[in-house]
């Protein structure tokens, strides 16, 4: 495991924690999910530059690069896919569909962590 893990990891238990108890109070989507979720995408954009600083100093995936890339394109997609969601069906459930891409980002980083080693 390395650090880049370990950020996705509080980040995305943290987001997760803040989006679940809003959506369990049953309020609308507020800045303090969104801007968790956006800190989900900022961790992941924080492990597309250390990956790319990584492979370019030599340092080689032990898996599959493009399984690795996928993973990481695809967990960056999710961020901003809910956070549209969430502005546009302004509900408590939209809060729920904003908790689950801390946990979804958190496995797909456990699963790109994986690959690398």
């Amino acid at each position: 495991m390395d650090a880049y893990f370990f950020i996705i990891l509080a980040v995305g238990l943290v987001s997760t924690a803040i989006c679940l108890i809003a959506g369990i109070l049953r309020k609308a989507p507020n800045d303090a999910t969104i801007l968790s979720v956006a800190a989900v995408e900022v961790a992941l954009v924080v492990y597309l530059v250390g990956s790319v600083v990584r492979v370019i100093a030599g340092e080689p995936i032990a898996g599959e690069a493009w399984e690795f890339w996928g993973y990481l394109a695809t967990a960056m997609l999710l961020p901003p896919a809910a956070i549209y969601w969430a502005i546009l069906e302004r509900t408590r459930w939209s809060n729920f569909v904003l908790a689950a891409v801390g946990v979804t980002a958190l496995v797909m980083a456990a699963r790109m962590n994986q690959i690398w080693y």
